[in-house]
């Protein structure tokens, strides 16, 4: 069996893309932080004692889909031309969705996901004094475009 991420003899590689050709491509990911009904209502508040949760969330995914390469060993190093993390406050918490896009020679599935992660960190971080229990939860990758694969679409997503 052939790994695309080992050379003959065995060793982590980076893959080579060199001769791709750029194209557009898009990933979007979601995640959900669990908070406590008391968390969900000084969100819900504005009465975080550390400040403004989402905004603070908000900037921390989109610094992280630029940064990934840096925390995955074997990620290209890619153009983020752009990204997005929307957060909704639920009743169980926080729901995230992410979204990056690029015109490179790969995708940047991992970065929708690094986003999430990062802005769920985020949230969890800055609400722990309230409630230590607050969990991440089912981050999933839901869509991508672009690249050799084409499109792709999480089938139980709505």
């Amino acid at each position: 069996m052939n790994f695309t991420h080992l050379d003959a003899a065995g060793h982590a590689r980076m893959v080579d893309v060199t001769e791709k050709q750029p194209t557009v491509r898009s990933a979007t990911a979601r995640g959900l932080v669990r908070c406590s009904a008391e968390v969900v209502a000084a969100l819900r508040d504005g009465t975080v004692p550390k400040g403004d949760v989402l905004a603070v969330a908000r900037i921390a995914g989109i610094q992280a889909a630029k940064r990934t390469p840096e925390l995955l060993p074997l990620a290209h190093v890619i153009g983020v031309h752009g990204a997005s993390v929307d957060l909704t406050i639920v009743d169980g918490g926080v729901e995230l969705e992410a979204t990056v896009r690029t015109a490179d020679r790969t995708g940047v599935e991992m970065e929708a996901l690094t986003a999430v992660t990062v802005a769920a960190l985020a949230v969890v971080d800055m609400v722990k004094g309230l409630d230590k229990s607050t969990s991440i939860a089912n981050v999933r990758l839901v869509r991508k475009t672009g690249g050799k694969s084409g499109d792709w679409a999480r089938a139980d997503e709505e």
